[in-house]
């Protein structure tokens, strides 16, 4: 667990060693894209990347060859890509257009698509028992603030609900459980326009977020309470993922396109 991959809007996806002591940490730079990239994952084995990006198109990598597997094109920005969590050969992806596609990494093409009037797809995630998966959209422009979530049924394609969430906002980031809680609120944090994530540490017990003033808010899931507040940028701060292993570490990613990620460390506390 010393590896970190990133997007960037420079064209390039990098894999950093995040535990070296040199000035240079990238252990792999990947050009295989030819516009801004806006998402990786990690393949569920750890050998490959799966990149998407303005390029209209999600690319496989092998991360040790540094070799391009497979080519996924589409006819719009791709915007968000998911790995199914039981069947590795699938990935989902959403595009600036509305289209949601899993995609079979085997043959290239599309399993199933998700058809609905959306704007931009925002985020995607699956359900623990991956029988269903929600999306998340734009809906600034149409006004539909139903379709802002959907919860839809993987193997049949239909939505199951749209009225998980109708407030006026849109909601760059979705995370599980997926339940509204119209009594927690976390705040203190700042959006500014900026698309600002956020997420859950392994344990549940936490939710760390980004902020457009340059911190990392970590919270008490429970209490909804600030534990810590972490300068890490001097721009946004627009996304946060916490280590697989370490609970005391988080990654940091800012707006700055010349800035690299960040490796944010705190003594734990009893919360």
């Amino acid at each position: 667990a010393h590896l970190l991959a990133s997007a960037g809007m420079d064209q390039t996806v990098c894999v950093w060693n995040v535990w070296s002591r040199d000035s240079q940490k990238k252990a792999r730079v990947f050009t295989h894209h030819n516009a801004a990239v806006k998402d990786v994952r990690w393949s569920p084995q750890g050998l490959s990347l799966l990149s998407c990006g303005y390029d209209c198109c999600s690319r496989l990598v092998d991360v040790e060859k540094g070799t391009e597997k497979q080519l996924f094109q589409e006819d719009e920005v791709v915007g968000v890509i998911k790995f199914h969590p039981d069947n590795h050969n699938l990935f989902l992806s959403g595009g600036f257009k509305g289209s949601l596609r899993l995609w079979d990494v085997r043959t290239g093409n599309v399993a199933e698509e998700y058809v609905r009037p959306l704007g931009p797809i925002l985020d995607v995630e699956f359900s623990t028992d991956a029988r269903h998966f929600i999306s998340s959209s734009d809906v600034s422009k149409t006004n539909a603030s139903e379709n802002s979530i959907i919860v839809w049924d993987v193997s049949r394609e239909i939505p199951l609900s749209n009225q998980v969430y109708v407030e006026a906002y849109t909601c760059p980031c979705i995370r599980p459980p997926f339940k509204l809680d119209k009594y927690k609120r976390y705040e203190d944090h700042v959006v500014s326009g900026f698309p600002v994530k956020c997420n859950f540490s392994l344990d549940g017990n936490e939710l760390a977020s980004g902020s457009a003033d340059g911190c990392i808010y970590v919270y008490n899931y429970r209490t909804s309470e600030l534990v810590r507040k972490i300068k890490a940028f001097e721009e946004a701060c627009v996304d946060v993922a916490y280590h697989p292993v370490m609970p005391n570490v988080i990654a940091a990613c800012g707006w700055n396109v010349c800035c690299r990620p960040r490796m944010v460390f705190w003594g734990h506390s009893n919360r």
